[in-house]
């Protein structure tokens, strides 16, 4: 007796399509299963059903198998866009490169170095710069002295306390 062609649709009826989902769903892990035994294939098949219930089958861990599949697509993508992610390093090295080369003009500025083609008005940001950042060199340095001459007083009274103490037990 030879089956009939099933009409690929969404089946309406609920209790139906549970029933299709149920056996459909044992007949697909039983054919990944004979396929990974069979044929030695490392296979991993993941299904949600439509309440959200998780059914999986793998001839070794899924995780790793998932894992294996990122690599593998990963390589295949690196390797299609070889040439377009390399021009995209070169453009990212040259901004880069750029920037780099700004910086250390300003640093050398900063320090005195290469002045001589600076206008009036750079001339005077640099030396607001200077400034805001000789306040918070002052400010910092302020701080820590304020803290090693706490911990220098905390230190004399401890001492004068064991000096005190001393005298007492002579």
């Amino acid at each position: 007796m030879v089956r009939g062609k099933t009409e690929m649709r969404r089946i309406e009826n609920a209790a139906s399509r549970q029933v299709t989902f149920s056996k459909r769903r044992n007949g697909l892990l039983k054919k990944a299963y004979e396929l990974s035994v069979l044929c030695d294939a490392e296979v991993a098949v993941i299904v949600f059903s439509p309440r959200g219930k998780l059914y999986e089958f793998s001839s070794s861990s899924v995780e790793r198998t998932i894992d294996r599949y990122k690599m593998h697509t990963k390589d295949a993508n690196i390797m299609d866009k070889g040439t377009d992610s390399d021009m995209q390093w070169i453009s990212e090295a040259t901004d880069i490169a750029k920037k780099i080369e700004v910086i250390e003009a300003q640093k050398r500025k900063l320090l005195g170095d290469g002045l001589e083609s600076c206008s009036l008005k750079e001339l005077c940001e640099l030396e607001a710069q200077m400034e805001r950042s000789l306040h918070k060199i002052r400010g910092r340095k302020q701080y820590v002295l304020t803290e090693q001459i706490a911990q220098l007083k905390d230190k004399v009274r401890v001492l004068l306390d064991e000096n005190a103490k001393l005298h007492r037990e002579v």
